[in-house]
């Protein structure tokens, strides 16, 4: 039987809720626990498959398909697991699983409420991976006081009723913000906002207070005091200049060992704090590399959270220090700034904006034999670049761009024709690809079969093949030798896309192989 950690925020939203959780669960993993996470968020969107980035940061998507948050991706490479469809959660999600078996008359004609039908379905879904875990914890979305979020609550607050109180540990993360002008920290909010938990019903057993500046003594005295929390238990979260310094920041105060006396529970194996050391030994570089992420969403950083992580993960194994920098597609100066760079990464993306700012990046990069990763979106524009400017089809483009475009490199997936529904009705998930041998991907990956995760509409039109394997690029990788999967060009130290998102796959001490590749390829164009 698992036990359960709760995850609440309050006072402000982006505090850390997920990193916090992960931290926990890096610790408990540790002692030697299977530990699980999920992930519940308020809004009614279905998923977070449809939104802009802008709105919710990057979509994550897990092996078996599942469009899911960011923090999703923070759970699989802090605990270095694959999530999957259970770990996400949303309220549209709940809502329309509830109303669908109302209309199969599941509920014998009662009045469906929120309480009991939806918290009931919430709460089947709190306990939806205690068989595989020891300790599961999970993450409510939003701030305490969201209306939205009140359900969510609701269901915690009757969970943690009918469990046992040593299966259920409740953790509240808010802010303890600096007022300059007063020079002191403030302890309201996080008063404020323990007290709005405590009238749904949810006492916390820790809070872990977001803060610029340490806690003294009297500060966490004063919050135990008005809080009704164990001074022990209120833990300082400082900001960190890696994430992945947490663990070991919330270990030295003894941030595991209080919940796992507080579960009753033993120890599966003894702490080994070679972790940090490791993480630590990641930090240190001796060399640098600055790369241009060139996309639509340049100010926006969680848009490319995954790829962001996957270029400081690869070069940390490299001794290096990546400095990445996002460029906006449609800067008229982009080339100009392109030239201070040494190597240019286009992601994935939707729609026509910025189309052409990336392409020019991408001839810009293959003419100076500028290290290249496309992905996804990336890799198609690369295709279509190819075929404007090596295999002269003028006007070459993408059936999503230019339905009418006489040389349609890029064309939608036939089973992706005559959908109507936009939301999780992609290609989505891990998938399957044949690497060929003698070919830069396979001393990359250095197998001729891979997996990988997918999130498209359109792929490569296999009718322009030829053509374009005559210009200089050709396929490397295959899906059931028909849907093509990675491209490289000839006579270039590193020039690569891929239909998929490889960005997924990293893990810290663990680089994708072809980031990793990237980064070496960067470096040397650096060193030149």
């Amino acid at each position: 039987m698992a036990k359960y950690i709760f995850i609440t925020g309050g006072v402000v939203s982006s505090l850390g809720k997920g990193i916090s959780g992960a931290s926990i669960g890096k610790l408990l993993q540790l002692h030697g626990f299977k530990v699980s996470m999920i992930k519940f968020d308020p809004y009614i969107n279905v998923d977070p498959g449809t939104m802009n980035p802008y709105q919710h940061g990057e979509v994550f998507v897990t092996i078996d398909g599942a469009e899911s948050d960011l923090d999703l991706g923070t759970y699989e490479r802090f605990l270095d697991i694959y999530t999957s469809k259970a770990n996400t959660n949303t309220a549209g999600d709940i809502y329309q699983t509830v109303i669908n078996m109302e209309r199969m008359g599941d509920y014998d004609g009662a009045t469906v409420q929120v309480i009991p039908h939806i918290t009931d379905e919430i709460k089947k879904r709190f306990a939806a991976l205690k068989d595989d875990c020891d300790i599961s914890i999970i993450e409510i979305g939003g701030t305490v006081g969201d209306i939205e979020s009140l359900p969510f609550m609701e269901a915690a607050r009757q969970f943690q009723l009918e469990n046992k109180k040593e299966d259920i540990f409740s953790i509240h993360v808010t802010l303890v913000p600096y007022i300059a002008g007063a020079r002191e920290l403030k302890t309201k909010p996080t008063q404020h906002s323990v007290n709005k938990l405590r009238e749904i019903g949810i006492s916390p057993d820790m809070i872990i207070c977001r803060t610029e500046h340490r806690l003294d003594e009297s500060l966490k005295r004063k919050i135990s005091l008005f809080c009704n929390v164990k001074e022990d238990y209120v833990i300082e979260a400082l900001d960190s200049p890696s994430i992945y310094y947490i663990p070991e920041a919330l270990y030295r105060q003894d941030v595991d060992s209080l919940i796992i006396e507080r579960l009753n529970i033993k120890p599966k194996k003894k702490f080994d704090e070679t972790w940090f050391a490791k993480i630590k030994a990641a930090a240190r570089f001796n060399k640098k590399v600055k790369i241009a992420v060139v996309g639509k969403y340049a100010d926006l950083k969680d848009a490319y959270k995954s790829i962001d992580e996957s270029l400081n993960i690869a070069a940390a194994e490299l001794s290096a220090k990546a400095e990445v920098h996002y460029l906006g597609a449609e800067d008229k100066n982009l080339i100009e700034k392109l030239k201070s760079y040494n190597a240019v990464l286009v992601p994935g993306g939707f729609g026509s904006r910025g189309i052409e700012g990336k392409i020019e990046s991408i001839t810009y990069a293959r003419e100076n034999k500028i290290p290249f990763l496309g992905i996804c979106l990336g890799m198609q524009c690369s295709v279509i670049e190819v075929a404007r400017n090596l295999a002269e089809l003028k006007g070459a483009n993408s059936t999503e761009f230019n339905e009418n475009t006489k040389y349609p490199v890029i064309k939608i997936l036939d089973e992706q024709k005559n959908i109507r529904y936009r939301g999780s009705t992609m290609r989505l998930g891990n998938y399957k690809s044949e690497v060929k041998k003698n070919t830069l991907a396979y001393n990359l990956y250095k197998t001729v079969e891979i997996e990988e995760r997918h999130r498209h509409r359109y792929e490569m039109n296999p009718e322009f093949i030829d053509i374009l394997e005559k210009a200089g690029l050709f396929v490397s990788a295959y899906h059931k030798g028909m849907l093509p999967e990675i491209i490289e060009m000839k006579n270039h130290p590193f020039f690569v896309g891929v239909q998929f998102h490889p960005e997924f796959g990293s893990r810290p001490m663990k680089a994708h192989p072809l980031f990793k590749g990237f980064i070496d390829a960067a470096l040397k164009n650096a060193e030149k």
